[in-house]
């Protein structure tokens, strides 16, 4: 892969002068250039932008009009060796009548003339819409070259694009709905929208709402300062967006004019509307559109990717918005547990905690049920269940969680259960192996799950998004519960939920919950060291779990290729990890997802709380014994 499925779009505002269309055109040319220079392949420049939108009624002028035309011509000539599709705003007659257009022009050829939709009130004294062409597409005459005219398509190579103008955006029924429904994944916009105070909020919003309803790169160029400004005044407000986020904006009222260009990923548009109920609206849509065939975009090399991908998806950056996930996250999961105890009528939870991150807050949302069910904290019933490698530490942070919660703690060594069962089926103790670990997973599962049928109370499981991902449990042991709290969170996030509630918390109860924060993530499965610290950190093993959430997160949503996840996370996480271990955490991904399937396939029931689940009845859906090889050999011809 060379280009990992990105167009590189630009929308440029460049100087303008009222009624001066050649040194319009001088400025477009300069700008295309710089433009070319930074690998753009497809840019759109502002509404009516070789005449000026404020010609009023100069637009009445055949003289003006001829101009404009000739400066058009001139631009296709200046432009024959570029590749790229380039649009721009000009008056265009046609049809015996006068539109407000835009002309596509790649390689020195006009491709085609597309005419406003929604005329504002004064645009209808001189322009005709394009609505009387009654949703047919004809034939225009421009720059001595018979064109396509009307509502149209323009299939690139790698990508469909099309053009509205202005306020068609803010019609009821703009003409990108058609267009995207048809197959086009970028939309450009060439605006002349004027300012008011607070309106570019709207505008912004406007922008991103649109490329987030059709699943679509939106690139919306406006007129700038040079325009009139008798009575209104444009300050060139531009956007980049794409699925419903606005990529880049730039600042308004620049007197040079301004350029913005980034990278729209075609692939993850692909990938999101075959996910949703995209292809269901298209079917549904009569209207036809005529497509016109465009030269190959020039290649984008990664030299000129800009897309830059923050190295913890799952983790909003804004505090606020990284606060309310959390919030909303700790109500889900708690609305989830109270639905279920509802529903069996139990009046206890039961679970074990070791003083980790997960069982933390598995506790700490079974605490917050407990509250909204009107219980006492002695109902929920927290196990402790020393093995081998239980150390100190974690002991003392589970008593200390447990009596600022106020919560019944049992605790259970289960050594001698252990030792037994080695001698049973012949174990030397010694040896430790998969075997010693994991047969003190089971005895925990066990007790625990005898415990409550016992106590008649919920067994809930603790294990997280990133470790179902990567079957990091023990097969019918940690791996099983009655209702698992954490199943839709992933790890990167079970830290900073605990951390917002550490935030809101009583002293002594953060002072609980920042021990947790600061142990070392590990099952404690193998005997401590000689200074009583864990000899077992699960991210020595695997990996760190920022890397392989950023792996899930991409792959499941987008169904990204091994070469594009590692070029995104050697972005991402450049200065912090080397390629050399990116690539072995990747392979270690991709063969832990593939031969753990069969555990995620019997998982219990628990609730996704995000847009990415693990949960065979509703959310991933793979044989157990599907082969890696594919994805694993992508991953072996990767240079670091």
């Amino acid at each position: 892969m060379t280009d990992y499925g990105y167009i590189k779009l630009g929308a440029i505002s460049p100087q303008v002068e009222v009624a001066a269309p050649q040194r319009n055109a001088e400025y477009i040319l300069e700008a295309i250039r710089m433009a070319q220079s930074a690998g753009v392949q497809a840019m759109v420049f502002p509404e009516l932008c070789l005449s000026g939108y404020t010609c009023a009624d100069l637009f009445g002028q055949p003289l003006l009009l001829d101009a404009c035309e000739a400066a058009l011509e001139g631009l296709c000539q200046a432009t024959r060796e570029s590749a790229a599709l380039i649009a721009i705003g000009l008056p265009a007659r046609a049809m015996g009548r006068l539109f407000n257009c835009a002309a596509v022009m790649q390689g020195g050829r006009l491709l085609g003339l597309v005419p406003k939709r929604y005329l504002t009130a004064d645009e209808k004294r001189w322009f005709a819409s394009a609505s009387v062409l009654a949703g047919e597409t004809g034939t225009a005459t421009l720059c001595g070259q018979d064109v396509p005219f009307g509502s149209l398509l323009f299939d690139l190579d790698r990508c469909q694009v099309g053009l509205e103008i202005g306020e068609d955006l803010w019609a009821p029924n703009p003409p990108s709905v058609a267009l995207a429904l048809r197959g086009a994944e970028l939309i450009l916009n060439l605006s002349a929208s004027v300012e008011a105070a607070a309106r570019n909020e709207y505008r912004r919003a406007l922008v991103a709402q649109q490329s987030g309803r059709l699943r679509c790169g939106y690139a919306l160029a406006g007129a700038g300062v040079g325009e009139s400004s008798t009575d209104l005044v444009f300050s060139g407000a531009s956007f980049l967006a794409e699925n419903g986020n606005i990529l880049t904006e730039n600042r308004r009222f620049e007197q040079e004019g301004s350029a913005l260009y980034h990278c729209v990923d075609i692939e993850l548009l692909r990938a999101e509307r075959r996910s949703g109920f995209f292809g269901d609206a298209a079917d549904a849509l009569a209207e036809p559109l005529r497509k016109v065939a465009c030269a190959p975009l020039p290649p984008l090399t990664a030299q000129f990717i800009t897309r830059r991908y923050a190295p913890d998806p799952f983790v909003p950056s804004s505090m606020l918005l990284r606060s309310e996930r959390c919030r909303e996250i700790l109500e889900m999961q708690t609305a989830g547990l109270i639905k279920r105890l509802r529903h069996t009528g139990q009046r206890q939870v039961i679970l074990g905690l070791s003083g980790g991150l997960d069982s933390t807050l598995t506790l700490l949302t079974a605490c917050r049920a407990a509250q909204a069910l009107a219980w006492e904290p002695e109902q929920v019933l927290g196990i402790t269940l020393p093995g081998f490698g239980t150390t100190a530490h974690t002991r003392d942070t589970v008593d200390q969680l447990a009596r600022c919660l106020g919560i019944t703690l049992w605790e259970i060594d289960i050594r001698p259960a252990c030792e037994l069962h080695m001698q049973d089926i012949g174990h030397d103790p010694n040896e430790r192996d998969v075997t010693y670990e994991n047969i003190q997973a089971r005895e925990r599962t066990q007790i625990l799950m005898d415990l409550a049928n016992q106590e008649n109370a919920l067994l809930l499981g603790t294990g997280d998004l990133s470790e179902l991902a990567l079957g990091w449990c023990t097969y019918n042991a940690d791996h099983m519960s009655m209702y698992n709290l954490n199943c839709g969170v992933p790890k990167t996030l079970v830290r900073h939920v605990v951390e917002h509630v550490m935030d809101d918390s009583d002293e002594t109860t953060a002072q609980a919950l920042r021990r947790v924060l600061e142990t070392p993530i590990s099952p404690e499965l193998l005997p401590p060291g000689e200074d009583g610290e864990t000899t077992q950190e699960t991210e020595r093993i695997l990996g760190k779990y920022d890397v392989h959430d950023f792996y899930l997160y991409y792959f499941f949503r987008f169904g990204f290729a091994p070469e594009k996840l590692f070029f995104l996370a050697k972005q991402a996480f450049a200065g912090r990890f080397s390629p050399e271990q990116l690539r072995d955490w990747l392979r270690v991904f991709f063969e832990r997802f593939f031969s753990q399937q069969f555990k995620r396939s019997c998982m219990p029931d628990g609730p996704k709380v995000g847009s990415v689940g693990l949960s065979p009845r509703s959310d991933w859906r793979m044989p157990s014994d599907t082969v890696a090889e594919l994805w694993l050999r992508r991953v072996e011809l990767l240079e670091v």
